[in-house]
């Protein structure tokens, strides 16, 4: 057992529950959040942040403790309560304004139009992120109507653009660099079984980095009658498969080896014997047999899987470009530039350009903090006494990515408990379960009362 598994199991003692921020503006405001198209173009992310900065001011928060900072068509919101020890670096809290883009014509019921209906609140964003953007801005406005004050600064930041460009979460990174740690309501949360029961937590400590690779191959061309050996089209389906054989060499990290072994008596069989050894030895054979697992591939190694395909420019002629994305998911800690250079060692053509997409940036994990970690747990096992608090590394990546690269210290602490048949992020029907608030507010409050003294 590693220390980290140690503290875990540790902590997991029932607290009596504390009064925390009010459900019913929480509610209100996730169902008024919705209503705002905040898709990309649409310019409503500004409406928003105007928004919760009314209902924050209305809860006492002074003017210059609020701050939103357009950006094009979108924008931020900073909301600091001051501490009382201004030579302690902050505590930061963030979420996202913004949504992905969703056609009414394919839901049940009209996406930002906000329903309640059978214990749920449905609309895009309902899950990613306004619930727990909701959670935050309430409990912020809890803890100013009470007069509190830590001793550290709590700044709640949201972003505008963490679905498409993160050019908001780029600036947000910048300027709130010199921080202590960040919790992020998107990352993380709870897991419900089918009948409602609390079954796990999970601690989201690292992501992986989002990379796309465009390889392209190039040729004259001519008439499709008279075959050439340079084909594009046959270059690239070779250079397609060889990336589909290709396996990145396993990797583990402290964060890893403490997801893996925690999950390993739940999942049981083989499959949890082999996160077992696999965390406490490298074992290679153990790598293997959990990368046939589509579930677990992604904690063990690198991925790089072909998305798009483009190919050609006339029925009757030879083609003169075809070209394939590959998207990647990098393990924390490993260059972008050094998985593009095994891209090209795998594919094996002089022929072949590849070329790095947008601007991705990479970043490790963050370290198990004690002091997160006991937070976290305690108050999760407040909540739903003896459920495990698992770390956990995502393949997405979210506004904790920069500030990671930056070093500060971010975690994944999504106050959101559902059941996996529930989960539709970016889907249709998105959806959040209402029964869930009041303990969600309670475990914000108590999380950034424990990290914020």
């Amino acid at each position: 057992m590693t220390r980290w598994s140690a503290v875990l199991i540790a902590l997991s003692l029932p607290q009596a529950a504390s009064a925390a921020g009010d459900p019913a503006l929480a509610r209100t405001m996730l169902m008024k959040s919705i209503a705002f198209r905040t898709v990309e173009g649409e310019r409503q992310v500004p409406r928003l942040a105007a928004y919760y900065a009314s209902v924050l001011k209305q809860a006492g928060f002074a003017s210059r403790d609020i701050e939103i900072t357009p950006m094009g068509e979108t924008a931020t919101l900073a909301a600091t309560i001051r501490g009382s020890d201004p030579q302690l670096k902050p505590l930061l809290m963030i979420g996202h304004m913004d949504v992905v883009a969703a056609n009414p014509a394919d839901w049940t019921r009209d996406p930002f139009v906000p329903v309640e209906e059978n214990g749920y609140i449905f609309g895009r964003g309902a899950e990613d992120n306004k619930y727990d953007v909701a959670m935050m801005v309430a409990t912020l406005a809890s803890l100013r109507k009470e007069h509190w004050q830590p001793r550290r600064s709590v700044i709640l930041l949201l972003s505008g653009d963490e679905e498409t460009h993160m050019r908001t979460t780029r600036a947000l990174a910048e300027k709130y660099r010199d921080a202590e740690l960040l919790l992020n309501g998107d990352g993380g949360g709870g897991l419900l079984d089918e009948a409602g029961h609390a079954v796990l937590y999970q601690l989201q400590a690292g992501e992986k980095t989002y990379a796309d690779f465009e390889i392209a191959f190039t040729d004259a061309g001519g008439h499709s009658g008279a075959p050439t050996p340079g084909n594009p089209i046959y270059r690239l389906a070779r250079a397609i498969d060889r990336i589909a054989a290709y396996r990145f060499a396993p990797m583990r990290n402290e964060l890893t080896r403490a997801s893996l072994s925690l999950s390993a008596g739940r999942i049981g069989g083989t499959v949890g014997a082999a996160m077992r050894r696999y965390a406490a030895t490298g074992d290679r054979k153990a790598a293997e047999l959990l990368s046939e697992y589509p579930e677990f591939v992604g904690q063990v190694r690198t991925t790089c899987v072909a998305t798009m395909a483009q190919a050609g420019h006339a029925l009757n002629a030879l083609p003169q470009r075809a070209s394939v994305n590959v998207n990647c998911r990098i393990f924390p800690g490993i260059a972008i530039d050094v998985v593009k250079a095994e891209l090209a060692q795998a594919i094996d053509d002089p022929g072949a350009a590849i070329m790095t997409l947008d601007d991705p940036m990479a970043s490790d994990a963050s370290p198990l903090r004690e002091d997160v970690v006991k937070a976290v747990t305690e108050v999760v096992g407040a909540r739903y006494p003896k459920i495990p608090v698992i770390p956990s590394m995502s393949a997405g990546a979210t506004d904790s990515l920069y500030f990671r690269a930056l070093g500060v210290a971010s975690y994944g602490v999504s106050s959101l408990f559902q059941r996996g048949e529930d989960g539709f992020a970016h889907g249709l029907d998105e959806r959040v379960p209402v029964a869930g608030i009041a303990d969600a507010l309670d475990q914000w409050e108590r999380v950034v009362k424990a990290l914020a003294q």
